[in-house]
């Protein structure tokens, strides 16, 4: 029995291949989901964020590693003060000179930091592991596309397929009115009951545009996102799903990676914060007095050596900066944990509706099956008068309904399978 309604299955899949075919021509073009979801990252505005973010490593980027150059600081002075060093004894024949109160000071240093080295070398890091979560932040972003590409995909393909059994539904009714004219040649039905037929016909083609409208609205949309025309001449491929992988690969964990790889450079730049800075510098000027204090005259000078500045104030927030950074840490294994649980719940129930829907899909085609031979056996009953026109298209509508369920029931499945792969990241 299993056989036989997989058979049937193909082909019934095969007649609404064909008969897409034939609808839409060989002109037609065809559409892949996949492709589908690389148009929509490739042309959604959001893209243009990556170059954005390159310029701006870059320039980052070299405004840190200015901190590998000697440093160049000029400064001037002008002071006035109220007294002076003196030399509180006097020689004879001596003339000790004694120092303006007015002084003057012009001079530059440069200097070339030793151990800062270290704390460029982080902030390089840095950089590199903050501009990595800004990036991953845009894929969890174009991700999203696919479930909204999902929508409007699947909508296409089951309006496309309720068009093709639309069609199916036009050829029994007109199979039907070609045996009511078979019973009104014979006398044994009214001529009004051709008029019930044609009507029914028409309603079909009513239910036809309704169908077509409806499609060029999911269409329109879609064209959107892929920025390339979908209309009544593209074709999209079903596509299949081979297996279902419940573990999950989403973009957002490897944001949550990444992120923790940046508490990991902050807290190295907490701990070089805490080491002494060496330098080395050499200064030169000009003013009065220079270094020679007994020297009231405008001279030259210079003067180089290495320094040594210890910021020990940094002990003070050292203990707390890293409870926060701990804290902060905390945090993200909660998100962290938390998306896990709702994606898994998310799963469990995707994978429900998927059971369901196979389930139902079972018992439509032994629906189908069944409703096909009694629609062919009301023909034939037509045909002699057993039966009226209404009990023909209640048996026809019965058949139309059951594979419509059938339809929409093999469409949602599909649906439900690329969106568990969807929410699954496989």
């Amino acid at each position: 029995m299993i056989r036989i309604i997989f058979r049937r299955g193909l082909v019934i899949m095969s007649c609404w291949f064909i008969t897409a075919y034939n609808i839409y021509g060989q002109s037609s073009k065809l559409l892949t989901i996949d492709a589908c979801y690389q148009l929509a990252e490739s042309n959604y505005p959001l893209i243009k964020q990556h170059a954005l973010l390159d310029k701006t490593k870059e320039y980052s980027l070299t405004n840190a590693a200015k901190g590998y150059l000697p440093q160049i600081n000029l400064s001037g002075q002008v002071s006035y003060q109220s007294d002076v060093t003196q030399v509180p004894i006097s020689l004879p024949n001596v003339d000790i000179p004694s120092i303006s109160k007015d002084q003057y000071k012009l001079y530059g240093e440069v200097s070339q930091p030793l151990t800062d080295l270290f704390t460029v070398k982080h902030q390089k890091e840095l950089i590199y592991a903050n501009t990595a979560v800004e990036e991953q932040k845009i894929e969890v972003e174009l991700y999203k596309l696919k479930e909204r590409i999902n929508q409007f995909y699947f909508g296409i393909l089951l309006i496309d397929a309720q068009l093709i059994q639309a069609e199916i539904l036009k050829k029994d009714i007109r199979s039907g009115m070609n045996k009511n004219d078979v019973a009104i040649a014979n006398g044994t039905a009214l001529k009004s009951s051709a008029d019930v037929l044609q009507a029914e016909l028409l309603k079909a083609d009513q239910r036809t545009i309704e169908l077509k409208a409806i499609r060029k609205g999911y269409a329109d949309m879609l064209s959107l996102f892929v920025n390339q025309p979908v209309d009544e001449n593209t074709i999209l491929e079903k596509p299949y799903i081979t297996s279902l992988t419940p573990e999950i690969n989403r973009p957002e964990l490897k944001l949550f990676e990444i992120q923790k790889k940046t508490f990991d450079v902050q807290n190295k730049l907490i701990d070089t914060k805490m080491l002494p800075r060496f330098n080395l510098f050499f200064q030169g000027g000009y003013g009065r007095p220079a270094l020679n204090m007994l020297n009231n005259n405008f001279d030259l000078y210079y003067i180089g050596g290495v320094r040594l500045t210890w910021n020990i104030s940094s002990f003070y927030t050292q203990k707390q900066e890293k409870q926060i950074l701990n804290l902060n840490q905390n945090a993200l294994d909660v998100q962290k944990e938390t998306f896990l649980f709702n994606t898994n719940l998310t799963l469990k129930q995707q994978n429900s509706e998927i059971s369901k829907l196979e389930e139902l899909i079972q018992t439509d085609q032994d629906i189908v099956l069944l409703r096909e031979n009694i629609t062919l056996s009301a023909q034939n009953q037509l045909a002699y008068g057993t039966i009226t026109t209404n009990d023909y298209l209640t048996y026809t509508h019965a058949e139309d309904q059951a594979k419509q369920n059938l339809i929409v029931h093999k469409i949602q499945l599909l649906m439900a399978q690329y969106n568990f792969k969807t929410t699954s990241g496989n």
